[in-house]
C-alpha cells in the first residue's frame, strides 16, 4: 500500500520547521554566521533608514541576504565534510577553502554595494 504523502499546507509547514532548525544550528553553532546576524540587524535597517533609491535600498538588503546564504551553504559543506571524517584530505580541505572563499566574495560584495551607494 503507498504511503500517503502530506498535503501541500503540511509539506509547507514541514519545510518551514527544517528552515527554523538549519537557522537555530546555524546561529548556535557558527560564529561567523551569528556575527553576521548582528550585522545584518544593523545594515537591514540602516538600509531602510537611509536616503536611497528603492533599487538601491533594494541592493543593499539584498547583498546582506546573499552573505547570510552563502555563509548558510558554507556551512552545511563544512558539515557534510566533517561528518565523512576529521582526517585530513585534500579534497576535503579544497572543498572548505572554497566554500570560504564563497563567503569572503560575498563579503566584498555587501562591501562594495554599500561603499559605492553611500560614497
Amino acid at each position: 500500500m503507498a504511503e500517503r504523502q502530506p498535503s501541500s499546507l503540511k509539506r509547507l509547514l514541514n519545510a518551514a520547521n527544517y528552515s527554523r532548525q538549519g537557522f537555530l544550528q546555524a546561529f548556535h553553532g557558527e560564529a561567523a554566521f551569528r556575527e553576521e546576524v548582528y550585522l545584518a540587524a544593523v545594515l537591514i535597517p540602516l538600509a531602510c533608514l537611509l536616503d536611497v533609491s528603492s533599487v538601491e535600498r533594494i541592493l543593499m538588503i539584498g547583498s546582506v541576504l546573499l552573505l547570510l546564504i552563502v555563509e548558510l551553504l558554507n556551512s552545511a559543506v563544512e558539515a557534510a565534510i566533517d561528518r565523512i571524517g576529521q582526517e585530513r584530505h585534500e579534497l576535503s580541505g579544497k572543498a572548505k577553502d572554497m566554500g570560504s572563499a564563497a563567503v569572503f566574495l560575498a563579503v566584498v560584495i555587501v562591501a562594495l554595494t554599500w561603499g559605492i551607494t553611500l560614497f
